[in-house]
């Protein structure tokens, strides 16, 4: 551990910090925030009147839209000379959100991220390769100040030529990955075209995250690059990455939660889960100064995983992320997130990891298709062959999701890569009738 004097804290201590923390952050928003006094005024809510972390279910949520009506300033809860640093999301669904850290913000937010690189194994002797993208996305900086701040040797490359970056790890002796998931395995793809094993490397340890992946897809990461695949989530909004992460034991990522309040609630009735149960989650930061969020709806779906951890931190652990609420696609009736597609798919011989669900229209209906990539190894041009495993595809996923999907299978490399998140869904639904 980082900080063992947090990480490990005696739940009751770390309680009451929670809640020192939140009425602090509640009276600070109040105060310097027009759009949450107004909401709370609205809602007749009083932020001196909590008392307890359970009076938190009571406090009105944050959504995006309060954030982008806010653009660009509207939520910074300091003035602008305290503000050090702006980072914004991508602005794929919408008007980009702007995030705003002080120097306090910085220094945390470095700490933070120190915690989840310790928690993946690496420590002051290790050399760290940053491929997250450096810039407006909090991923690369974020990253780099934790690697940083561990004492590691850190590489800002970034994301992109990833030929140089498979020579980089190579040359440099790299020990521990830091990428999206999809860009770690296109490294590894590069590697063999280029001759070079990733696995006979000192290479150790990878930190994932950016976007959702499935536990198959941990397993042939583990397997190409011959490392222990950590998962770690954060956005832009809340923080960045950093605030959870998992540990070597791999089963949860702990959330930060002297920095953090995470709750899950019922996407329908907006209503707290017990423990367990499977619903949105939503952020609370505690000790944020520039822009502080009080119940932030993520839109993430996961749940809180109960009982305490063999590691020997006792910040509570939510299960690696299913999915998002709008990116769910309803078939027939049935929800499905691409990730679950993505599990089914890595766990087929002969299929590669990468694949696109592509939304269309056929007359007045959605049709829903997915492309495959066949492996390399696979002769794409046998008919036979390729008919009796785009059955096998079609059959496993019937099974696992309880539909029928049409299914097309492409050529090795045909679907296109990405540098940062993969685009998983393709919605050509506005392009008119098929």
């Amino acid at each position: 551990m980082f900080q063992p004097e947090y990480e490990a804290m005696e739940r009751q201590r770390l309680e009451g910090l929670q809640l020192e923390r939140l009425k602090t952050a509640l009276i600070r928003v109040y105060e310097n925030v027009p759009m949450y006094r107004t909401k709370y005024d609205e809602a007749g809510f009083d932020p001196a009147s909590l008392q307890s972390l359970a009076d938190l279910a009571s406090v009105p949520f944050t959504i995006k839209d309060d954030m982008r009506a806010c653009y660009p300033y509207g939520m910074f809860a300091v003035p602008m000379k305290d503000i050090v640093r702006l980072h914004a999301s991508s602005g794929t669904t919408g008007q980009v959100t702007v995030v705003g850290y002080t120097a306090g913000d910085i220094d945390r937010w470095a700490d933070l991220m120190a915690r989840t690189f310790a928690a993946a194994g690496a420590g002051p002797e290790d050399i760290v390769q940053i491929a997250y993208g450096y810039g407006l996305f909090t991923g690369g900086l974020g990253a780099h100040y934790g690697s940083e701040r561990l004492g590691c040797s850190t590489i800002p490359i970034s994301g992109g030529n990833t030929k140089r970056q498979v020579q980089v790890m190579k040359d440099f002796g790299v020990t521990v990955l830091a990428a999206t998931p999809s860009y770690a395995l296109l490294m590894g793809e590069t590697a063999l075209e280029m001759g070079i094993d990733i696995r006979d490397l000192p290479l150790k340890a990878g930190v994932f995250g950016a976007e959702p992946w499935s536990e198959n897809m941990r397993l042939q990461l583990e397997d190409v690059l011959g490392v222990k695949a950590i998962d770690i989530y954060g956005l832009s909004e809340v923080l960045g990455p950093g605030v959870a992460s998992e540990c070597e034991n791999q089963h949860g990522l702990h959330v930060n939660e002297d920095h953090f309040i995470v709750e899950i609630v019922d996407p329908a009735t907006l209503q707290p889960v017990p423990d367990g149960e499977t619903g949105e989650v939503v952020f609370t930061t505690i000790t944020k100064e520039g822009i502080p969020v009080i119940r932030y709806r993520t839109r993430d779906i996961s749940r809180i995983i109960p009982g305490e951890c063999s590691c020997g931190r006792t910040f509570r652990r939510i299960e690696r992320i299913s999915g998002r609420t709008d990116d769910m696609l309803i078939i027939r009736g049935v929800n499905v997130f691409p990730s679950q597609i993505e599990q089914v798919l890595t766990g087929i011989p002969g299929v590669a990891p990468h694949y696109q669900v592509v939304l269309t229209k056929r007359g007045s209906l959605d049709h829903v298709e997915v492309h495959v990539e066949v492996g390399a190894d696979f002769a794409f041009d046998e008919i036979k062959a390729l008919e009796r495993l785009q059955k096998r595809v079609k059959a496993e996923i019937v099974s696992a999701l309880a539909i029928s999907i049409d299914v097309k299978l492409v050529e090795p490399k045909s679907i296109q890569r990405s540098e940062g998140k993969a685009k998983r869904v393709v919605d050509l639904r506005s392009e008119g009738s098929k």
